[in-house]
């Protein structure tokens, strides 16, 4: 297990992010995804003592230009980063 909390592209980053050539708009995806981690590790202290159920996969609108899918994982320390979508701008 991870000693630590953060996040990862599920399974990987050519398949989340594949043909996104908007680098700011990654860069904002993945700012994000920071804010997301420094929350979960408020919300799950030691996350792989964790006993509950999983929360549920969830949707973050980045700005007007896409969004992305994402789940929290306590057990594993991980925020998952599942989809990412870019409508353009």
């Amino acid at each position: 297990m991870a000693d630590a909390w953060a996040w990862e592209y599920d399974p990987d980053p050519a398949y989340v992010i594949g043909g996104i050539d908007n680098l700011a708009f990654i860069a904002r995806v993945e700012e994000r995804a920071d804010e997301l981690v420094r929350a979960a590790a408020a919300l799950y202290l030691d996350g792989t003592k964790y006993t509950g159920v999983s929360p549920r996969m969830q949707e973050e609108a980045v700005d007007a230009s896409g969004m992305f899918v994402y789940q929290v994982v306590p057990r594993h320390q991980r925020v998952y980063i599942r989809q990412v979508a870019f409508l353009g701008s």
